[in-house]
């Protein structure tokens, strides 16, 4: 089988069993690779109701179809899990190397299972699998567990979690050399099965169908993405060139824990001032160089050093633009050097920083509605704004230090549950993740795509934001975001298609320059396939269906598909979104229609009839898989 290694490493942390399992063509075929492989696999192997700190929850890490290719930004490895944070479907992506190590080690995916008994790590050379002692490597930050796995292996790459995973945090990711799998809580899957890194070395071919057909594509479409106009500004500002436009422009920037939907600091700038979290201030200033992910050819990642201020001195990969969010405008900070040390903070210690960010921001509101004292925060002045105070939080964060540290350490939809009073009303999530950087009153198709996302809050899983700011993207035109009418097929057609990027491994910042009318060619290069984008389609609608099925499997229904209580009940106060938010009634207006395009029940179930028509007989056979 070209394109594939044709194996699936399986360890079980319990038993100290090592097995290697052969990949089918017709699994490959029909789930690619990714999240193709992670959803299939988490289906069949994670029984109902499992706990996902427990021994029965598996951590699957499987390289996109295309990744170590060559083909220009195709480095996506997916790590799929039930989630700790949600009780349902997990899935990270990450533009790591150790993704494409893995594929050189000659693996398709790994599948992590069991729980050991003491500290471990996973070293993988090639064909040699070993599980070895980590003691000495437990409780150290993510940074020094890298360094240290070099030192003892040489050129490994790693995924590692800090001590936020170890100490079983919800809102804990893994860290991939400074790239992180954050959203979900895949950190506290690692720590729960006391695995504190996977280390990796690869020096196999991967053989492929028609070399020189993909070394013409590698050229075609580097130049491609090259000659983009996006790829200039993405390079030089990174994923937050667009901060003051939507800011400005859109009024879709929440800040202050959604009070507004742009940065107050905009109503006091004078001409050609800029907001210190703008990456037209701050990218000239303190990058050092562009670090771009596996094979990129339009790397919008940077690493920084701040050189002046109280935070001088900090170094950090970043800042991304939902990091200038989270950590920024959530918080009321218009410092880019307290952004970088909270994200510094985030990445040692395994803290999702959208997570950490959005809740220490809900924190701050109960701290100034007096829900929260200073007793309740060891003496921390948590107004929004003050820098000195959400760094020290972040860092009891992620020690799970103090009253704060213990309140926060879980994230907001537990920290609401444990306070009481009014405080969910202010807690910013949907299906306990929290929310990224769009404030989803004044975009109100993202406000469907995150409703109904299977992982949570999430801009990904349908990549809705870039044609609801625009009103149009490829094929899809004439969108209205202050509207909540015909939002379904969107939202579904653009579920579908990210779901074939998060199965071949292509970054969704490429999205502009190619669609999935590019992918055909590229899998007859890599497999020999002959595969039609009709296929495409159906494989991606698919691959969503078997997410859907296993939250409905742990008992999701539609009152799980929900907003924040800000989004339908608070407007927007100020802007150009002014007047904008969802009420209720427009959400179920928009449910039953996303519902009836999918082909699901109007309870939000994939239908018998759906799930044959996608390929998923036996999950149609499932006694929860609805009639009509």
């Amino acid at each position: 089988m070209k394109g594939y290694a044709g194996r699936v490493l399986r360890i079980n942390l319990t038993k100290k069993e090592i097995k290697i399992e052969a990949l089918s063509e017709e699994m490959a075929r029909r789930y690619l690779g990714g999240v193709g492989f992670g959803a299939r696999i988490l289906y069949n192997e994670v029984p109902a109701k499992a706990d996902p700190l427990g021994p029965d929850n598996k951590l699957i890490i499987t390289p996109g179809a295309f990744v170590a290719s060559g083909l220009p930004t195709m480095s996506k490895t997916a790590l799929n899990f039930k989630s700790p944070l949600t009780g349902g479907y997990g899935r990270a992506m990450v533009g790591a190397y150790l993704g494409e190590e893995l594929k050189k080690a000659g693996y398709d995916s790994i599948i992590i299972e069991g729980k050991s008994e003491k500290p471990c790590y996973i070293l993988i050379e090639d064909d040699k699998v070993e599980i070895r002692d980590a003691s000495e490597l437990w409780g150290m930050l993510t940074t020094e567990t890298h360094k240290k796995l070099q030192e003892m292996h040489g050129k490994v790459r790693t995924g590692v979690i800090g001590p936020a995973g170890e100490k079983l945090s919800k809102i804990s990711e893994i860290d991939f050399e400074e790239r992180q799998a954050a959203r979900g809580g895949g950190g506290a899957v690692m720590g729960s099965k006391n695995l504190k890194a996977i280390a990796v070395k690869g020096t196999k071919e991967i053989e492929y169908y028609n070399k020189s057909h993909l070394r013409e594509l590698i050229i075609k479409w580097g130049k491609i993405l090259k000659d983009h106009p996006a790829t200039e500004a993405d390079v030089k500002y990174g994923s937050g060139e667009f901060y003051e436009w939507v800011n400005k422009e859109r009024g879709t920037f929440p800040a202050l824990n959604w009070k507004y939907s742009y940065m107050p600091v905009y109503d006091n700038l004078k001409e050609g001032e800029k907001s210190h979290l703008d990456p037209y201030y701050w990218a000239p200033k303190y990058t050092v160089k562009n670090r771009p992910c596996p094979h990129c050819t339009k790397p919008c990642g940077r690493y920084l050093k701040i050189t002046d201020g109280k935070y001088a001195g900090t170094e950090v990969e970043g800042i991304e633009y939902e990091i200038l969010y989270s950590l920024g405008g959530d918080l009321g900070i218009d410092d880019i050097g307290a952004v970088a040390k909270m994200n510094k903070l985030c990445d040692e210690y395994g803290l999702d920083a959208i997570s950490a960010g959005v809740t220490l921001a809900w924190a701050m509101e109960c701290y100034e509605k007096g829900l929260l004292t200073k007793e309740d925060t060891g003496g921390l002045d948590l107004r929004f704004g003050n820098d000195d105070a959400a760094v020290k939080a972040i860092e009891m964060m992620g020690k799970r230090e103090g009253k704060l540290g213990e309140l926060l350490f879980n994230g907001s939809k537990e920290a609401s549950e444990k306070l009481g009073k009014d405080s969910w009303k202010y807690a910013i999530h949907i299906k306990g993740l929290e929310l990224p950087a769009y404030d989803i009153r004044g975009l109100k198709g993202v406000a469907l795509a995150f409703s109904v996302s299977t992982r949570g809050g999430c801009h990904l899983t349908g990549g809705a934001y870039g044609v609801e700011l625009t009103g149009g993207w490829w094929k899809i035109k004439g969108v209205d975001r202050t509207k909540a009418e015909w939002k379904g097929f969107e939202i579904k057609t653009l579920e579908d298609l990210m779901a074939i990027y998060d199965a071949t491994g292509a970054c969704k910042f490429s999205r502009h320059m190619f669609f999935i009318e590019a992918f055909p060619e590229m899998f007859k290069a890599v497999t020999g396939w002959d595969i039609s984008e009709e296929e495409l389609w159906v494989t991606g609608e698919r691959i969503y269906n078997i997410t859907k099925m296993f939250n409905i499997r742990e008992g999701f229904s539609r009152k799980d598909d929900h907003l924040p209580w800000k989004v339908s009940n608070a407007p927007i106060v100020a802007g150009p979104s002014k007047g904008l938010y969802v009420s209720e009634e427009e959400l179920n207006r928009m449910l039953d229609e996303y519902y009836l395009t999918r082909g699901w029940s109007r309870e939000g179930v994939p239908t018998k009839a759906k799930l044959s028509q996608v390929g998923l007989k036996d999950l149609a056979e499932e006694s929860f898989a609805a009639e009509i």
